[in-house]
């Protein structure tokens, strides 16, 4: 008898899934972020730090070139002058691309810090917008990139309505 009940249960269960209402609803989170008044903040925070980043690799690279042009007019009358010059120039070389590189992913970094902030508020607005409403789905339909290729006319776009938790 118990045995019976549970197949009836499993049976059944697919069919109770099935009633309950299912809400899709899409969002532009591009647009969203785009309008965000953090952004231009964050982008001459950005740009600064680029700014100081290109101005220290321009010291570098005016250093090399002057070593290379003393290297070039005035050669170290020994062998071992002279690879103790070039060994210099090498070495400034190898400073320039290692700052180069750091530089790059400092920046990187610094960008990743600066945003995560702004996309969490925008992720828990989506989430609130979706809660309120007892969405059972919230899709992302910024440039179509996400899996999902086709969604009902009947989807809400809540957009709006995340702008306006946001302030926006």
């Amino acid at each position: 008898m118990l045995k019976k009940l549970l197949i009836l249960f499993i049976a059944l269960a697919p069919l109770a899934a099935m009633a309950q209402e299912v809400k899709i609803a899409t969002v532009n989170v591009q647009e969203i972020f785009a309008a965000m008044p953090e952004l231009s903040g964050i982008e001459t925070q950005l740009s600064g730090k680029q700014e100081e980043i290109r101005k220290n690799l321009q010291a570098l690279e005016d250093e090399f070139s002057k070593k290379q042009e003393e290297f070039e007019k005035n050669p170290a009358a020994s062998d071992a002058g002279k690879q103790d010059q070039q060994k210099q120039i090498t070495q400034l070389y190898e400073r320039y691309q290692t700052y180069m590189q750091n530089g790059q992913q400092e920046l990187q970094q610094l960008q990743q810090k600066l945003l995560e902030p702004v996309n969490k508020k925008i992720f828990d607005a989506i989430k609130a917008v979706g809660d309120e409403n007892k969405y059972s789905f919230v899709y992302d339909i910024s440039a179509m990139q996400s899996p999902i290729v086709y969604f009902t006319p009947s989807a809400v776009d809540v957009t709006a309505q995340v702008k306006t938790k946001l302030g926006i």
